[in-house]
């Protein structure tokens, strides 16, 4: 009879196996939650609170119909995984650009959430094991976990890759070199299993993100110059073939032959949880270390006398300025070149200028992405794009007399 029920957990378990099309179509959910979250905020001019509201509605309603459903569903699965994806950027994106919650807080805090999830999660269930989500409690507990590593995954992202200058393509090498010594400490270190699972998991979020803005983001970024629209597409196409793939083959919704083991050896969760201390304390001493290494190296570079950001703005009001004036004669397509210029610029000062006055930063962080999501709006309104320059010319103005 126990036999049985095993058998029926298994074969009623909501989460796909690990294959190697799991992680690829993870990665590629996590380009497309970078994308798509850009594509709506500023190509098509949403904004961020009415993107966030929109795709906020669509999560819940695709994470309903998860809940409802008694077994994997490779479309409503991943449909979910997406979504979320970028339902999880844009709260840290709202947290940081709406309300100015600095991005060291908000790692710091869906760290300490991701934490409590999961020892909750433990306490409850006994494991963490994604082989085991045949309970709608299990179930809360795994999706509650994902969202929290997505927006976990964003603010770290962000943090290194755009506060502390260290770009997209280095910061996403970085996770790539991560992510293998994990691998690599699993295969012949012995690394617990799940522990290395999860820690694969949140990494990969920085690691899309990564891969999308190196795409998307234009050349004088640094970056491929894509776009958010044709790499959104390109992605989602591939998402959808794979996902195609799945549900006619079956191939990662097999069950094993052996249920999934929840209960473990005292020597067994004793070894798990020195490894678990160790690998954190390890991620804090490299995270940390690093954190400081690049904020000092910031630091050498701004003057220690410039307390404010006055005579800093001035090139940022010219290209503004221009932009205008581009926008009054109703010449979008070279209003549009002045927005990748101010966009690009703008990043690469961020790290200074935010030393500076993180405050004020903010600030204008937000009249800026105001005015790139007007410019770059499919149909782009030129009274809207006057009001959203001369908003954010206004206090760029202030800010550097």
């Amino acid at each position: 009879m126990e036999a049985n029920q095993n058998r029926l957990n298994i074969l009623l378990n909501k989460v796909p196996e690990l294959t190697i099309f799991f992680w690829i179509v993870k990665v590629l959910c996590t380009t497309v939650g970078e994308t798509f979250a850009d594509f709506l905020n500023f190509s098509l001019g949403f904004g961020l609170t009415l993107t966030t509201i929109i795709m906020g509605i669509a999560f819940f309603i695709v994470l309903i119909l998860q809940f409802k459903a008694t077994k994997y569903v490779p479309g409503i699965y991943w449909l979910t995984v997406v979504l979320i994806s970028v339902f999880g950027t844009l709260v840290t994106d709202n947290l940081t650009d709406n309300i100015g919650i600095p991005l060291e807080a908000s790692t710091v805090v869906f760290a300490v959430l991701l934490g409590l999830t999961f020892l909750f999660w433990y306490l409850s269930e006994k494991t963490l094991s994604i082989h085991s989500i045949y309970t709608r409690k299990r179930e809360v507990f795994y999706w509650l976990t994902i969202l929290f590593t997505f927006a976990l995954g964003t603010a770290v992202g962000d943090l290194f890759s755009e506060q502390l200058g260290l770009g997209y393509l280095l910061t996403g090498t970085t996770v790539v070199i991560i992510i293998a010594c994990v691998f690599l400490a699993w295969k012949f270190l012995k690394l617990d299993g799940i522990l290395a699972f999860w820690i694969a998991y949140i990494l990969t979020r920085p690691l899309g993100a990564s891969l999308g803005d190196y795409l998307s983001q234009p050349k004088t970024n640094g970056a491929l110059g894509l776009g958010t629209t044709v790499t959104s597409v390109i992605f989602l196409i591939a998402i959808l073939a794979i996902i195609v793939f799945l549900a006619v083959t079956k191939f990662d919704a097999t069950a094993k032959s052996e249920p999934a083991k929840t209960n473990q050896a005292n020597g067994s969760k004793k070894n798990v949880l020195t490894q678990t201390v160790v690998v954190l304390c390890i991620f804090l001493l490299v995270g940390i270390g690093g954190y400081v290494g690049l904020s000092n190296k910031i630091a050498s570079q701004t003057d220690s006398t410039q307390a404010t950001l006055t005579g800093q703005l001035t090139d940022f009001v010219k290209i503004e300025s221009d932009m205008l004036n581009f926008v009054n004669s109703n010449d979008f397509a070279s209003a549009k070149k002045g927005a990748d210029d101010l966009e690009h610029q703008w990043d690469t000062s961020e790290p200074k200028l935010r030393k500076i006055d993180s405050t004020t930063w903010t600030q204008i962080d937000g009249t800026i992405d105001a005015v790139l999501a007007a410019v770059r709006s499919g149909k782009p309104d030129a009274s809207q794009s006057k009001s959203a320059l001369n908003n954010s010319l206004s206090i760029l103005n202030g800010a550097n007399k």
